[in-house]
């Protein structure tokens, strides 16, 4: 099988990325690891514990993929602000308004987003979905071979495989990898006073990060980025005592906490990985194979749309004698996105590192350091533009 674009893995950056170039024109092949991942997903009646705040950057690319508007619309939520608060007391209130916009982000579920993605790919005339698993490439990056015989060719492989990206580790692409120690706990809950569209986070010293947003109604989704010992004890009770942790923090602003169904928490591990290029010969890395980062700032999904963008614009900008792998062309794509994702990794590490210090000095600083933010507009203006990907 030949094509023009291989995209390597079905999450929703690699469904975006091949979406994309088959709207360009361009023949694409994307890679599904199974029959079941090639499969439309059906909307469950039950919130998705899994939830990405979605900035301007993305909603944009998922508008020009006349994805946005196939999203179930009731349960899209915008976020209108965000209070973050310290464990002395210290607040921050960041406002869209004061960026002269209605929204700073909106949270969608993964399953809304996917099969949203996945109606579009099923009316998309470039795209051949094939089902295998990577098994080895050539020497010269133009043939990958799957685990059941079949060949793919490619001018341009897309590498958007995830953070333990197979691809990346054919291009012997090396990274920076250190674990936070940590775990992102995930449930919803319904509230008995209603969130105004306001995202919440608080820093808690030892016991990691809470954040709380918002849901369609009067609803929330949590990711709390909590110590493993702490993690685990979270995963031993049951999602009511979650609750009544959670409500410690958040019931003076959104009074009850109750479990939605079908009240069952998660967890996945809190990692750092920055790969030392995000490309390779014929490749591009996208995504979480480009990039991990804290998910404090809610900006993982983010930024792997922020690749899409990037990589669908150089490619289509590239001289008309270079092929889509080009070299330079995958050059332009590693230059335009390095200041955006140094910025990300600098900041949602810095930040991790600062408010997990147990340190007396360290805890001042930051206390002072949110309230004295949170008297300069200017530097909230540019926080907010920032977020929502301006």
């Amino acid at each position: 099988m030949r094509c023009d674009i291989g995209v390597i893995g079905n999450g929703a950056v690699g469904k975006a990325a091949a979406l994309g170039f088959a709207q360009a024109g361009y023949s694409v092949l994307l890679l599904c690891p199974d029959e079941a991942a090639s499969v439309a997903r059906k909307m469950s009646p039950d919130w998705d514990a899994r939830v990405f705040a979605l900035n301007h950057t993305a909603k944009n690319l998922l508008s020009r993929l006349k994805v946005w508007d196939a999203l179930v619309p009731e349960r899209v939520a915008p976020v209108e602000a965000m209070q973050v608060f310290d464990a002395n007391g210290a607040r921050l209130v960041l406002d869209a308004y004061a960026a002269s916009e209605l929204s700073m982000a909106w949270i969608v579920e993964d399953q809304n987003l996917n099969q949203a993605l996945d109606s579009a790919l099923r009316f998309a005339a470039n795209v051949r979905i094939v089902v295998g698993k990577t098994r080895a490439m050539s020497a010269d990056f133009t043939q990958l071979q799957l685990d059941n015989g079949t060949s793919l060719q490619a001018d341009l492989w897309v590498a958007a495989d995830g953070a333990q990206s197979w691809m990346r580790n054919q291009a012997d692409i090396g990274l920076d990898y250190r674990s936070y120690g940590q775990r992102g706990v995930v449930a919803n809950f319904s509230c008995s006073q209603p969130h105004h569209g306001v995202a919440h986070q608080w820093f808690l010293g030892d016991d990691g990060i809470i954040a709380l947003l918002p849901l369609a109604g009067q609803q929330v989704s949590l990711v709390w980025s909590a110590p493993e010992a702490l993690a685990q004890t979270l995963l031993a009770e049951s999602a009511q005592q979650l609750a009544a942790r959670v409500m410690l923090y958040a019931q003076a602003i959104l009074g009850e906490l109750i479990p939605l169904p079908p009240q069952r928490v998660q967890a996945f591990p809190l990692n750092f990985i920055a790969p030392h290029q995000i490309i390779g010969p014929r490749m591009a890395l996208v995504g979480d194979a480009a990039h991990v980062v804290h998910p404090l700032a809610g900006h993982g999904m983010n930024l792997g749309f922020g690749d899409v963008v990037t990589l669908l614009d150089v490619v289509s900008e590239r001289e008309s004698w270079r092929s889509c792998g080009d070299q330079r062309v995958l050059q332009r794509y590693a230059r335009a996105r390095k200041e955006d994702v140094l910025l990300m990794q600098l900041a949602t590490d810095g930040l991790a590192r600062l408010f997990g210090s147990p340190l007396s000095p360290l805890q001042q600083l930051r206390s002072f350091g949110l309230s004295l933010v949170d008297k300069l507009p200017f530097v909230k203006k540019q926080l907010v533009r920032q977020a929502m990907g301006r």
